[in-house]
């Protein structure tokens, strides 16, 4: 019988189970946890999204992503407004607020990075990320 740890599978669970609790605990302070974080970093690479499309690039159930969006708007991190090409749909748009949020966690989200990583030098880091990255964007 093989062990755990010669399953892929699960060594990338357990990976994805630290990488939670680490920018959890990063983000604590802020009442955030790493899906919020997670729908803010895609904001930032968009002129906006509308929910369903929040919900199919991050990979979230839809009625996720309305509490994920409620919770930033309260905050002041995102906001809902009208799509210029249908007036009845609303995209999510990143904020001022929420921008300088981000731009304000950088540093520790590299810090969290890094000691998820910390076994890994550069090249292995950027290998593994390539690989990662292919998996991940298999339909």
């Amino acid at each position: 019988m093989r062990g755990l740890h010669a399953d892929a599978g699960y060594l990338l669970y357990r990976l994805g189970l630290r990488s939670g609790q680490l920018f959890n605990t990063f983000l604590q302070e802020s009442g955030l946890r790493l899906r919020h974080y997670a729908v803010l970093r895609f904001l930032a690479t968009s002129e906006g999204a509308l929910q369903r499309e929040l919900s199919t690039r991050l990979g979230y159930d839809p009625s996720a992503i309305v509490g994920l969006v409620d919770d930033l708007e309260k905050l002041g991190f995102a906001e809902r407004r009208p799509s210029p090409d249908d007036r009845r749909s609303r995209i999510v748009v990143l904020t001022d607020a929420g921008g300088a949020f981000l731009r304000d966690t950088d540093a520790a989200g590299r810090r969290v990075t890094n000691d998820l990583l910390g076994p890994l030098d550069p090249a292995e880091r950027d290998t593994l990320h390539a690989l990662l990255q292919r998996i991940a964007d298999r339909p």
